[in-house]
């Protein structure tokens, strides 16, 4: 089996033009396979000494799944199975065998939980340099309340005109978010101050076609860009959690369901397809929901 599977892994570099670190993920992940079936003594050749490919079954493959799930991450049991079965595709072709690994469905992703900041880690993050007035500050003091109080995905942001902040509405108009869908989302008075304040500041005239996020230089921002943004104010605020602008968004979402809004809303600001992706946020307010119960059940 080892031979055969340096003959894939070169056919990989060469006809796939992986990296080096594809190529040695795919390497190390199926001689994992071989070593466990080298001792378990499964699916070896008459000498012993060596995996015979031509008889692992999918029973064999599944043994292997169900002991690598006691004690790895799913995503590594996910990843090590679409190695094999790319190995089996590749023998396939070359060789003629049928696939043990076709059947064999990849077990679901963990669904983590996302990580949230509380009201007061909140304010922290936003206001915590104040004092501060030129330009990079009130640019990045902008961004966070933004991202707070809309929700809007980083990618979502740093796509916003001038023209989408309608500050009479209190609205934002996302165009052509995920999904390729346009949708209205209400923002706040303290984030409209924000970016007032930002586009006062900005070092290059402002236009109504023109980027919201920028550098100092009037060029949109990038993603990464805000991302590092974010990252410096973490340190810079003294904050010990870690948040992403993504993270925001869970924030942004998390604090509209502990106040009473209702997932329909949420799911509406926050350009989800399916409620159910919006049900996530539910676990966040079982403790808010404990405190509903003790307050008004008369018998809880």
């Amino acid at each position: 089996m080892e031979a055969q599977v340096e003959a894939f892994v070169a056919a990989l570099s060469r006809v796939s033009r992986a990296s080096k670190h594809t190529v040695e993920n795919y390497r190390r992940d199926l001689l994992f396979l071989r070593r466990f079936l080298l001792d378990r003594r499964i699916a070896l050749r008459g000498d012993g000494e060596e995996v015979d490919v031509g008889a692992i079954s999918a029973d064999n493959i599944r043994q292997y799944l169900f002991e690598l799930m006691k004690t790895a991450k799913r995503a590594t049991v996910q990843r090590r199975l679409s190695a094999i079965k790319a190995f089996f595709r590749f023998r396939e072709t070359t060789a003629g065998q049928v696939s043990p690994a076709q059947s064999i469905r990849s077990p679901k992703s963990e669904r983590r939980l996302p990580a949230v900041l509380d009201h007061d880690d909140v304010r922290r993050l936003i206001e915590f340099d104040s004092d501060r007035q030129d330009a990079g500050a009130l640019r990045d003091r902008a961004i966070m309340e933004t991202l707070y109080s809309t929700g809007l995905r980083v990618s979502e942001l740093v796509g916003l005109n001038w023209r989408d902040v309608d500050s009479d509405l209190g609205m934002v108009m996302v165009r052509a978010g995920k999904g390729n869908k346009d949708r209205l989302v209400p923002i706040g008075e303290p984030a409209l101050d924000a970016l007032k304040a930002w586009r006062r500041a900005m070092p290059v005239a402002w236009e109504l076609d023109g980027p919201v996020i920028t550098n100092l230089r009037g060029a949109r921002l990038t993603t990464r860009s805000v991302e590092k943004i974010v990252e410096r104010r973490l340190v810079e605020s003294g904050l010990t959690r870690s948040i992403t602008p993504h993270g925001l968004r869970h924030t942004f979402a998390t604090h509209l369901l502990g106040a009473g809004a209702d997932l329909r809303s949420i799911q509406e600001m926050l350009g989800h397809a399916s409620l159910a992706t919006t049900q996530r946020y539910t676990h966040v307010s079982v403790n808010h929901l404990k405190e509903v119960y003790q307050r008004a059940h008369p018998r809880a």
